[in-house]
C-alpha cells in the first residue's frame, strides 16, 4: 500500500498510527529495568536517603512531576517519608550556578550540599545523555550530576529513550522507551513515573517498617 502524504492522511489515520505506536512500546519495554528502578527506589525510602530528580525541558516537567508525586503521593499513615529533591524548580539557584559556573555544573552544584552514600538520582532525557545541538553535546549536565553520585556511593536511575545513549551505559537501572520519536518517549516517560510511584505505594503500605 502507498504511504499517505501529510496532505493525504485524515485525523484518524494519524490517530490510529499514533496509539498503534503507544502499544507497541507497552508491549516492547524492558520491564526489567522498571523492576531495579522500583528496587533501587525501595532501599533509598527504607533507609531514608535522598533522591535527587533531573531533567531538561519537556523531561524537567517530569522529574519536578515525579519529586511531587514521591514526596506526597507515596504518603501512607505512619510510615516514613521519601526525600525527594527536585533539582529543576529551584530558579534563583538554577540561575546562580548557570551564571556563575556553567550550565553543566548546575545539577552536581545542587548535590553537593546534599549528597550522602547511598542516595539516588533520577535523570530523565529524550536522548540519554547523547547527541548535539546549537549548544553542544546535550545533558552533559546530568551525565556529570551522575558520574558524581556513583562516585560517592550513591545510585543512578536514567529514563531515557532512542537506544539510551550515555544514560544506558552509566546508570545501575536504565528504562529506555525504545522510539526515535519525542513527543512518545516524553509521553510514556509520564506512564513509568506513574507505574513506579504507584507500586512505591503499594510497597510502602505493606511494609512492616
Amino acid at each position: 500500500m502507498e504511504e499517505l502524504k501529510a496532505d493525504q492522511e485524515t485525523n484518524k489515520d494519524y490517530l490510529d498510527n499514533y496509539m498503534k505506536e503507544v502499544m507497541d512500546i507497552a508491549n516492547s519495554i524492558d520491564k526489567e529495568q522498571i523492576d531495579k528502578a522500583i528496587d533501587i527506589l525501595f532501599q533509598a525510602w527504607k533507609k531514608k536517603n535522598h533522591v535527587y530528580l533531573m531533567g531538561c525541558g519537556g523531561s524537567a516537567s517530569t522529574a519536578s512531576h515525579f519529586a511531587a508525586d514521591l514526596s506526597k503521593t507515596t504518603l501512607s499513615p505512619g510510615k516514613k517519608r521519601f526525600r525527594a529533591i527536585s533539582l529543576v524548580d529551584n530558579t534563583p539557584c538554577v540561575s546562580a550556578w548557570t551564571n556563575d559556573e556553567g550550565w553543566e555544573s548546575v545539577f552536581q552544584g545542587q548535590i553537593e550540599n546534599f549528597m550522602e552514600p547511598g542516595d539516588v538520582i533520577i535523570g530523565f532525557s529524550v536522548h540519554g545523555g547523547s547527541g548535539k545541538g546549537n549548544a553542544g553535546a546535550w545533558s552533559q549536565n546530568m551525565t556529570k550530576a551522575m558520574q558524581y553520585v556513583k562516585d560517592n556511593g550513591g545510585k543512578c536511575i536514567g529514563i531515557a529513550g532512542f537506544d539510551g545513549g550515555a544514560f544506558k551505559e552509566l546508570c545501575d537501572a536504565c528504562i529506555v522507551v525504545p522510539k526515535n520519536s519525542t513527543p512518545l518517549v516524553e509521553g510514556f516517560h509520564g506512564d513509568i513515573q506513574h507505574m513506579i510511584i504507584f507500586r512505591l505505594k503499594h510497597l510502602i503500605q505493606s511494609s512492616s517498617e
